[in-house]
């Protein structure tokens, strides 16, 4: 209790703190979903499919109370599908056994897609593109799995078979995998964290040797790895936007780029661990030259942390965006796993410094079930105060910059339970996927720059309708509302909708 009171007090100075700044309007707040191991869903293997659906519709409803905008869930794990593929088979995560559909059949990814859509939510489709086995000795693998099909592309190291980087052919079948899914599926981005080549085993190289001699070119094996890796990486990209051009491609990396003892540019930190030299993924790289929309390194440390503090790695990437969006991961699950996360400020000290830096554009969250239970309040911070009002994600002008037209309101009705509005667009051509309506009170400012006046961000529909539940009855208030399309451009603003109390009665005013 004692440490929920002090949660609770650090949230009211915050607020205090913060009272003459408005909230974000737009901002990235995303929460990873992972599946590997059933580490958030489903919660056990073999579940029937309505189980499945249950729970995955309860996670977004507890995401959704929270703020949250945008899902990033692990469609394929190790080289299996959450879907019906003509590359892999079905994840042993869903029933228990490799190449086993869920019972009764229905396809996962279509059903999350279309729920997360419902919401108001991108559903962010996150591949692992190079591990293939979990676990050599207890993991179930399915006769069709590739590394049946074609062992020669695969190698072992420490208890997990990893595709061979360094293999072309390898290359060339990732990449049709995640084609086929950006052809088939609506997804909004294809995420990547921060597994290119493994982490390191201690006192082990990786077993490339073999392709490594075949495919070298004179090159230094640490420069011919990362050679690997841009190369699927500029292979991705052409091929997800070639696909469908507003489709995004982000990249989650571990949290040090370089150090600085390895590099002037890299950030002053002492990590034993760095994405370029252990991981062979120039992440910066591809994140200036555009070949990627994102980038979300991993922060999992605490402020003042003495090899990789938090503080100085968010203002290292802060530097690093080059004109693409960058957002932070934090680590959520460690929330109470140390002193230094125990301390119920934590969590929310990090969020104000990303705030507080001009190119990030917000937050994710590893992983969703930290959120089980609102250990240390995390779910009421975000709830009740940095995710209390809605806000639009950043929009990519990059890949498109083109707003829908502006509805129009075609009239208003004062019901039991509130105002009844309604409006229309001449939209047609399918440009327009939601609608932000905003309401503010006479004397106020009309700004639609305010997410505080935002009372609801709904789907397109023929003859759209919100009814204003927190409508008072004798008050005067201005309405607007604007079209957004599916990468969040905003229409400009629909003539207002005054609502008026004359001798007694409800005037409404449709002003030109």
């Amino acid at each position: 209790m004692v440490k929920y009171l002090l949660a609770g007090l650090l949230w009211c100075g915050m607020v205090r703190q913060s009272s003459a700044q408005l909230p974000p309007k737009r901002e990235m707040r995303a929460v990873w979903i992972a599946t590997i191991e059933n580490i958030d869903w489903p919660s056990r293997k073999g579940l029937n499919s309505q189980q499945q659906q249950q729970e995955f519709i309860a996670l977004l409803e507890k995401h959704q109370r929270n703020g949250i905008n945008t899902i990033i869930f692990q469609v394929r794990p190790v080289s299996d599908a959450f879907y019906p593929s003509p590359y892999e088979p079905w994840s042993e995560y869903l029933t228990g056994r490799q190449g086993q559909p869920p019972i009764p059949y229905y396809d996962p990814l279509e059903f999350m897609i279309t729920e997360t859509h419902k919401r108001g939510m991108e559903f962010h489709a996150w591949f692992n593109p190079y591990r293939a086995v979990a676990n050599i000795r207890s993991s179930s693998i399915a006769p069709n799995h590739i590394t049946r099909l074609k062992p020669q592309w695969f190698v072992t190291y420490g208890d997990k078979r990893y595709f061979d980087p360094g293999i072309p052919e390898a290359r060339s079948y990732v990449t049709d995998v995640i084609r086929d899914v950006v052809r088939r599926y609506d997804i909004d981005a294809v995420h990547f964290d921060d597994y290119f080549y493994p982490y390191r085993i201690a006192n082990r190289e990786f077993p490339d040797g073999n392709s490594y001699r075949a495919y070298g070119k004179g090159l230094a094996i640490d420069d011919w790895r990362r050679f690997n890796v841009d190369t699927i990486i500029q292979m991705l990209s052409k091929a997800i936007k070639a696909e469908k051009p507003w489709v995004k491609f982000g990249i989650s990396p571990f949290g040090v780029w370089r150090n600085r003892d390895k590099d002037p540019d890299g950030s002053p930190t002492r990590g034993a661990l760095a994405n370029y030299d252990d991981l062979y993924a120039d992440v910066i790289k591809w994140q200036r030259l555009g070949w990627i929309d994102y980038l979300m390194p991993q922060l999992y440390w605490e402020f003042g942390h003495r090899l990789v503090p938090f503080d100085v790695l968010v203002n290292w990437w802060a530097a690093h965006a080059y004109g693409r969006h960058m957002y932070i991961g934090h680590g959520a699950y460690r929330i109470g796993s140390s002193a230094a996360w125990r301390d119920p400020g934590e969590m929310p000290r990090q969020i104000q410094a990303t705030r507080a830096l001009a190119t990030i554009q917000g937050s994710a969250f590893y992983s969703s079930k930290s959120f089980d239970g609102n250990h240390l309040g995390i779910g009421d911070s975000l709830r009740h105060h940095f995710y209390r009002y809605p806000a639009l994600r950043p929009t990519m002008p990059w890949l498109d910059n083109t707003a829908p037209k502006a509805p129009y309101f075609t009239d208003a009705f004062e019901k039991a339970d509130g105002l009844e509005v309604r409006w229309a667009d001449d939209d047609t051509t399918g440009q327009t996927r939601q609608y932000v309506l905003y309401r503010f009170e006479e004397g106020q400012v009309v700004n639609v720059n305010d997410p505080t006046k935002i009372i609801g961000i709904v789907p397109q529909m023929p003859d759209p309708v919100v009814i204003d539940h927190s409508y008072i009855k004798g008050r005067n208030y201005i309405y607007i509302v604007t079209a957004l399309d599916r990468m969040q451009n905003e229409s400009m603003i629909s003539d207002p909708l005054r609502v008026e109390m004359r001798a007694g009665r409800v005037h409404f005013e449709f002003e030109p």
